[in-house]
């Protein structure tokens, strides 16, 4: 019969049909009306742009990057404090020549009464000038430059200052104490921009580099009170701890550069710098541009913007500094331990408990503040810190033989060295908190900026509280 196999096919197709869409009670529409208000949203425009955060950080190196910014941490500070352990060093070439004796005890010299003064106002003017700067225009600057060649520069100067330790300047030491103070200014330039730019950069990784770079710093304070108690112990001649002390912040400083140009070529380094772990923004309003740009606008930071974010991190790391610098070292390096004379007392009792012990417990506490990173709020921290300040009268108050007019109320030695434990300890961790938390209360590109200033609040504390310390040495 003709069209019999032409319906068959049609049947056996409605067949097939039904059994996609199922029977006919069942049937699914092509649209839901129980669904019609979650399609509308779907088709609805966002409210507001929506941030998702793409992580493509690479495996390897990481823990080379650690070490290395630990390196740097220390390399910030020790050839420095090197510099300045070297004291018997500069009262030998600023010594009386003309009559032929190496005492260092005597009577002190015009130039040897000026010379610690003078080191440290040239040191801290310059220092903190160049913070600031590097704060507001450093990142006009590439960072290699920052970084290499500040670098080179400290290591040329070292080299400089040990040459000057085998030359006789007997005949021409107040030309060599003009050039010292040169080498001090551009030394102390040159330290401030890499340190500056080392804040800034490790603001840019993850909080555990930071803690790296700070605890490198207090290890570095360990070292030099190492250093110092050695020297003490086997009794070599200023000349000789100079020239071990200069080779040593020289063979440092190499060290560091050969590290960092390691680093830069990682690519763990080279992620995280260009930006690290990616913001994408997903538009309310889609953009129907084939040739969107998924990398985004690069964006410069506004100073205004991040001072109004971190201004409260930045005033309690001024004021932890502060205080910590107006009776440390000045005050607290003329405490005196309350049993006679001994070997104890006259020779290591100062260099253990003030150097030591306190480069011990800031070393400490900025690991507790890595590992704890509490308290998060900056109002917290900025109350703790103005607690701290308990410590100044106490300190002032401790047991000392320049006491002229303040009472002496912290008598013993445990006394002393309990409160020397606090007060470093307190002063590492808060130290360590406010330099993790600032770069975490800004925006990706803004964290590098943020850890500029919080540098260049850190040095503003240590010269304001350095000038303060010239007033409280004259109230005892």
């Amino acid at each position: 019969m003709p069209g019999t196999s032409e319906t068959r096919r049609l049947v056996d197709a409605q067949d097939e049909d039904d059994e996609i869409l199922g029977t006919e009670g069942s049937f699914v529409p092509a649209f839901r009306p129980q669904d019609h208000y979650a399609d509308e949203q779907c088709l609805m425009e966002r409210q507001q742009d929506e941030v998702v955060l793409v992580s493509n950080e690479p495996a390897n190196g990481r823990l080379f990057t650690y070490l290395v910014f630990y390196l740097l941490g220390i390399g910030t500070m020790t050839p420095w404090n090197f510099f300045v352990t070297a004291e018997d060093y500069w009262k030998y070439k600023f010594r009386n020549a003309s009559i032929n004796n190496t005492d260092l005890d005597e009577e002190l010299t015009p130039l040897q009464k000026s010379f610690t003064c003078d080191l440290a106002l040239t040191a801290t003017i310059s220092g903190t000038t160049f913070l600031l700067l590097n704060a507001i225009f450093g990142h006009h600057v590439s960072l290699r430059t920052k970084m290499l060649g500040t670098l080179w520069m400290i290591l040329i100067l070292f080299g400089v200052t040990t040459g000057f330790v085998e030359i006789n300047t007997d005949t021409w030491q107040e030309q060599f104490f003009l050039i010292t103070l040169i080498i001090v200014v551009l030394l102390n330039i040159s330290a401030a921009t890499m340190s500056g730019a080392l804040y800034g950069v490790a603001g840019l990784f993850p909080s555990e580099f930071i803690t790296a770079v700070v605890s490198g710093q207090a290890l570095g304070g360990i070292l030099t009170a190492l250093a110092f108690i050695l020297v003490l112990a086997f009794d070599t001649g200023p000349n000789t701890t100079a020239f071990i002390f200069f080779i040593v912040g020289g063979v440092l400083i190499l060290l560091c550069i050969v590290c960092y140009v390691i680093l830069a070529r990682k690519p763990f380094f080279r992620y995280y710098l260009e930006g690290g772990d990616k913001y994408k923004v997903i538009r309310a309003v889609p953009s129907h541009n084939r040739s969107g740009n998924a990398e985004g606008l690069p964006l410069e930071p506004i100073l205004r913007q991040v001072m109004s974010k971190i201004y409260l991190h930045a005033i309690s790391l001024a004021l932890l500094y502060t205080t910590t610098l107006s009776v440390y070292p000045a005050v607290t390096v003329l405490m005196q331990s309350e049993y006679g004379h001994s070997v104890w007392t006259d020779v290591y009792f100062l260099p253990v408990v003030n150097y030591l012990i306190f480069n011990c417990g800031d070393y400490f506490g900025r690991l507790f503040a890595g590992w704890m990173e509490r308290p998060i709020n900056q109002n917290t921290s900025l109350l703790f810190i103005v607690v701290r300040m308990a410590f100044v009268p106490l300190f002032l108050c401790s047991n000392s033989s320049e006491h002229s007019f303040l009472p002496v109320l912290v008598k013993h030695d445990y006394s002393f060295i309990a409160m020397m434990v606090m007060f470093a300890l307190s002063n590492g961790y808060f130290t360590n908190i406010l330099l993790i938390m600032a770069p975490k209360s800004v925006k990706q590109h803004e964290k590098e900026l943020a850890s500029s200033i919080m540098a260049a609040a850190l040095s503003c504390g240590m010269a304001v509280g350095s000038l303060l310390s010239l007033v409280f040495v004259q109230m005892l």
